[in-house]
């Protein structure tokens, strides 16, 4: 198995060790799912952020300590606070997920900020 970084970030903390904690490895191609679990499991944290290139963006998938996720929000921030600091990823990173494409924007000012941007659902008559 290859080497791999792990980077934990603490979402909606301005300092370690408050916020929600999530792990983040970003991947030059996708680890088995049984690895991928395995690493989240030992991880203990309510998720772990894999993260590989597309292309045209990034892929990512969570997995809690059990399973795989379709969603996670604070995993999100996690991993483009890995990409803008790490990798100097600017402006707006597109995510490829299984609930369909996230879009993450950030920006400096007096503080620097990560945005997860939600699209809105048409709403559904009952």
């Amino acid at each position: 198995m290859p080497t791999l970084t792990m980077y934990q970030v603490d979402a909606f903390a301005e300092r370690g060790f408050q916020g929600n904690p999530a792990a983040v490895l970003l991947l030059e191609e996708w680890l088995s799912e049984q690895v991928m679990q395995a690493i989240a499991n030992e991880n203990n944290l309510a998720e772990t952020a894999f993260v590989r290139p597309n292309g045209k963006g990034w892929d990512l998938r969570w997995f809690t300590p059990v399973h795989e996720v379709d969603f996670c929000g604070h995993a999100t921030l996690a991993a483009a606070h890995v990409l803008a600091t790490e990798y100097n990823g600017q402006g707006e990173m597109a995510f490829a997920t299984r609930v369909g494409e996230l879009r993450v924007s950030r920006w400096e000012g007096a503080i620097s900020s990560i945005c997860l941007v939600f699209r809105r659902s048409p709403s559904r008559k009952s």
